[in-house]
C-alpha cells in the first residue's frame, strides 16, 4: 500500500530555512517521479518541484535557487530545503508521486503527479 507522510512543516521567518521530509513506503522513490505540491491560502494547488529517477530536478520559477528537492534512496525518503522563505510562500506542501521512471505533464507548476501525502503546513512570517 502506497503511503507518503509529510513531516517538518512549521512557522520559519522570512530569509529563514527549513526542512520538508517525506517518508514513503509501498514502493521505492528510486523508481518514480517524486515531487512537491503546495497550496496556498484561496489558490489551487499547484507543482513547486520534482526529482525523476536518473536524479533531473525541475523547478517552478518563483522557488528557483530557494528551494532543493533531493531523495535519500537508502531510507525510502524525499526532502525539501526550504531557503530565505517568503510570506508567499505559505502554504500547505504535499509529497507526490508519480508511478513512472519519468515525470510527466511538463515542468512544475504543471507536473503530474497521482498520489500525495495529507500535507504538512509551512508559514513564512516578514
Amino acid at each position: 500500500q502506497v503511503q507518503l507522510v509529510e513531516s517538518g512543516g512549521g512557522s520559519v521567518q522570512a530569509g529563514g530555512s527549513l526542512r520538508l521530509s517525506c517518508a514513503a513506503s509501498g514502493f521505492p522513490v528510486s523508481s518514480a517521479c517524486m515531487g512537491w505540491l503546495r497550496q496556498a491560502p484561496g489558490k489551487e494547488r499547484e507543482g513547486v518541484a520534482t526529482i525523476d529517477s536518473d536524479g533531473i530536478t525541475n523547478y517552478t520559477d518563483s522557488v528557483k535557487g530557494r528551494f532543493t528537492i533531493s531523495t535519500d534512496n537508502a531510507a525510502n525518503t524525499l526532502y525539501l530545503q526550504i531557503n530565505s522563505p517568503k510570506p508567499v510562500d505559505t502554504a500547505m506542501c504535499y509529497c507526490a508521486a508519480h508511478f513512472s521512471s519519468y515525470c510527466a505533464g511538463g515542468p512544475p507548476p504543471n507536473c503530474t503527479m497521482t498520489s500525495w501525502g495529507k500535507g504538512t503546513l509551512v508559514t513564512t512570517s516578514p
